[in-house]
């Protein structure tokens, strides 16, 4: 199973909307996804559809075992063929002081997922928008991070502080979080044919500061500003079954970046 971690700072940047569409495509095509909502706003879990229903398993149980409650209890299936989800609600805040004095906290959520790493091709995890335990533990548990950022000020702002945040994890563990599949702008603003002005200045700035930060470029294909994708979400469709095939192209470059992932995953092997 690879484990691809949605990491932006700020809210509005587009890891739901992201973790979604790319989840979508993944299972459409015949493997078997699996998706954890690590933000307590539970976005993700609402855009799927599910309702947490009374006493049932969400993230919360699940990362702190409570009342011997196993990961696979916590799984649940959606409306959609080939993908599952963990869901949570706003009571995952309460996980954060289990997981700052557990000791090893940015550990458990890989530890949780090792278990159930034969049943799925590939997890993807919708983390929160700010730096938290949360936030951690969705990192210590990837083979690579997505970073999803708003073409605007406000977009680069966040991703100075992720990539502030990744560069102090991996100067203590250069392997913690895996590999950075690629920054990922999100509402690039066009008028007709064209790009605007400031949607092009912030791409641009995007660009340098991943040279800055990474050493290299890895931009991907922006994902449009579009009330499409709004719609497809509304109304449970692939962007492919809106007839959307070059709104659909940034997603389909990134689930081509995570295929190249280097080290494919049995197991997730952190202890």
């Amino acid at each position: 199973m690879i484990t691809i971690s949605s990491i932006s700072l700020a809210g509005g940047q587009g890891k739901s909307t992201t973790t979604l569409f790319l989840a979508r495509l993944l299972a459409s095509s015949g493997a078997n996804v699996l998706v954890v909502d690590g933000d307590p706003q539970s976005s993700l879990t609402t855009f799927l559809g599910f309702q947490v229903e009374a006493d049932s398993p969400t993230l919360l149980e699940v990362l702190k075992k409570q009342e011997g409650v196993e990961t696979k209890d916590g799984i649940y299936p959606t409306k959609y063929e080939n993908l599952y989800l963990i869901p949570s609600d706003d009571a995952l805040d309460k996980v954060q002081d289990y997981l700052s004095s557990s000791g090893r906290g940015a550990l458990t959520l890989g530890r949780r997922l090792k278990t159930v790493n034969s049943l799925f091709d590939y997890c993807l995890i919708d983390s929160p928008p700010q730096r938290s335990q949360i936030t951690l533990t969705s990192i210590g548990a990837s083979n690579g991070m997505i970073i999803p950022v708003e073409v605007s000020v406000k977009g680069l702002k966040s991703l100075v502080r992720t990539l502030q945040l990744i560069d102090e994890l991996k100067d203590e563990d250069e392997s913690f979080g895996g590999s950075i599949v690629g920054i990922l702008p999100f509402r690039d603003r066009w008028v007709g044919l064209r790009r605007t002005k400031e949607s092009q200045n912030n791409i641009e700035a995007m660009q340098n500061l991943s040279i800055e930060f990474l050493n290299a470029d890895l931009l991907l294909p922006t994902i449009r500003e579009s009330e499409k994708y709004k719609q497809a979400m509304n109304q449970g469709l692939t962007l492919h079954d809106m007839g959307q095939e070059d709104l659909a192209y940034p997603i389909e470059i990134l689930a081509s970046k995570i295929n190249q992932i280097a080290n494919p995953v049995e197991a997730l092997t952190r202890s």
